[in-house]
């Protein structure tokens, strides 16, 4: 790798060689070969690093680096190579992006100038394909390392995509609101010099060029002369078959198609030759015997769906995020065995401790706390006490994690979004409503960066506030293995102490959704437990 690094080095010179051959031939192959040999890898050393002969480097393709080393070879064959060709005067240079996402090639015999692809770069573990939002640079536009190019949106949020070398935006492929592009697709075209942008106001990337497919050598042919000579083989025998199957009684043979197809138009399939597999009725046949009779096949009979086709509607493209937790629910609810355990706990003096630190957040000039920041407390010390349920499955072990991140799902009109406040166990109700309110305004806004969401080990869903939920059950967010449904508070009529006394008391519905094949029903009950002990005494969340 030390000696990569070198030839990485001089790679500036390596893209403005096809300007030195075009003027001078000669002294490229001098250059070439007395550059690497500076660096200490001429025919002198023990790399195998070959010199150039004037005689025959114009006649056929050369690798400046001969691989013959043992300890320079693999990584100058997978990192760098160079061709240079006299009669298509093209260089290719292949250099690892750090997200593997751009490539580099120069080409002269095309008549444009050294470029750079870039390919719709991979912003999460899960992505496929992406979305551009938007392009905060234009064609033209001078660019540098650190710089943001365009806005992607990508299986979980939008997240800003960075330019990784200096130069000029020469074409922009995919444009503004773009979806639906693959992972290493390419979605634009940067240049080193500004005066090469006008030489790409028309490119087109060829179908190789945005779906890279990886090299294969193609199994070799046969000799014309062997295939001409190879004796005819004679056709295998064939077995005689009787012409119809056995059966049992009158029964006719067809295939399923078929006999919906012939009971539609009230056909009976005794007046139908069968020219399928031994005699066997198939669709061709019903619709040629429709049509000898002289009939169209009429439409289907009108039913409620076809009904609700004279409707008026309007299709709602799927955004990536819908996209994205449509399919991680289904797959949540195909795969993991849900179970689900209720309780019912009291929210008095949750109630009045909340007035009582509102009051003091006032007089300081903090942020007001709710009654979800309350939940995620309670909810993080219960994890902390029944680390059972703080885990997640996997094939081969189930693991258990050791720091207590709290997922907040969060509706906004782009879909369902789930930030993280991580260490929750950790962190005082203050900062937690802080971090709670700052991530719900960054995820309406679509601005969540992946280190915002990504990391949970539990959920916490809270219908019960903003909408009056009474209580409902939900879906697990994979690969966790628990999610907390909060329901709303309503007054109820409680025993008193006497036989002709009673009181009223609020009582929240909260529902626990869990992972069977991690949380036995009684571990999930021995959580609730400890939830409803933080709930209806919230002095001991202080402690």
């Amino acid at each position: 790798m030390t000696f990569a690094s070198r030839i990485f080095h001089h790679s500036r010179k390596l893209r403005h060689s096809h300007k030195i051959l075009q003027s001078d031939r000669a002294t490229l192959a001098r250059w070439v070969s007395n550059d690497v040999s500076q660096h200490g890898l001429g025919p002198g050393g023990n790399h195998g690093v070959s010199k150039f002969s004037s005689g025959n480097l114009f006649n056929r393709s050369y690798r400046t680096v001969s691989v013959v080393g043992t300890q320079l070879g693999n990584a100058l064959r997978t990192e760098m190579e160079v061709h240079t060709t006299y009669a298509g005067t093209k260089f290719n240079r292949n250099l690892p992006c750090p997200k593997g996402n751009s490539r580099i090639s120069f080409s002269t015999a095309s008549g444009l100038p050294a470029h750079q692809e870039i390919g719709m770069p991979s912003l999460s573990p899960t992505m496929t394909e992406g979305n551009i939002a938007r392009w905060l640079k234009k064609e033209g536009d001078k660019i540098a390392p650190g710089e943001v190019l365009c806005e992607v949106e990508t299986d979980k949020a939008t997240v800003e995509m960075e330019c990784m070398e200096e130069g000029y935006l020469a074409k922009i492929l995919r444009g503004d609101g773009s979806s639906g592009i693959k992972v290493g697709e390419i979605i634009a075209i940067t240049v080193e010099e500004e005066e090469d942008v006008a030489k790409f106001k028309d490119y087109q990337p060829s179908t190789s060029d945005s779906a890279p497919a990886p090299e294969t050598s193609p199994a070799p042919s046969p000799p014309k002369e062997e295939i001409a000579e190879t004796p005819a083989t004679s056709p295998e025998p064939k077995i005689s078959t009787p012409s119809a199957l056995p059966s049992a009684g009158n029964r006719i043979f067809a295939s399923p198609l078929a006999r919906k197809l012939a009971e539609d138009h009230n056909v009976p399939l005794s007046n139908i030759k069968g020219t399928g597999p031994d005699g066997r009725i198939v669709k061709a046949d019903v619709e040629g015997y429709l049509a000898s009779r002289g009939k169209e096949v009429p439409p289907a009979p009108k039913t409620a769906a076809t009904a609700t086709a004279t409707l008026d509607y309007t299709d709602i493209p799927h955004t990536q995020i819908r996209k994205v937790t449509a399919s991680r629910l289904l797959q949540s609810k195909q795969t993991i065995p849900h179970y689900y355990l209720t309780v019912d706990t009291c929210v008095d003096k949750l109630m009045e401790l909340r007035s009582q630190l509102n009051a003091l957040q006032e007089g300081s000039g903090g942020k007001r706390i709710s009654v979800n920041d309350l939940v995620i407390k309670a909810a993080a010390l219960a994890l902390r006490k029944v680390p059972q349920c703080n885990s997640s499955w996997t094939n081969d072990y189930i693991r258990q994690y050791h720091n207590v991140n709290i997922n907040v799902a969060v509706q906004t009109d782009n879909g369902l979004y789930v930030p993280i406040i991580r260490d929750a166990d950790k962190k005082g109700l203050s900062k937690i409503s802080e971090e709670v309110k700052h991530l719900a305004q960054k995820a309406k806004e679509n601005s969540l960066k992946p280190e915002d969401y990504e990391g949970g080990t539990f959920t916490v869903s809270n219908l019960g506030g903003p909408f009056g939920i009474k209580q409902f059950c939900a879906i697990i967010n994979p690969p966790q293995s628990g999610i907390l449904a909060v329901g709303s508070a309503e007054k109820r009529v409680i025993p008193g102490g006497g036989p002709d006394q009673y009181n009223f008391a609020s009582f929240m519905s909260v529902t626990l959704s869990c992972d069977h094949r991690v949380i036995d029903g009684a571990i999930g009950a021995e959580w609730l437990k400890a939830f409803k002990g933080y709930i209806e005494n919230p002095e001991t969340m202080l402690l």
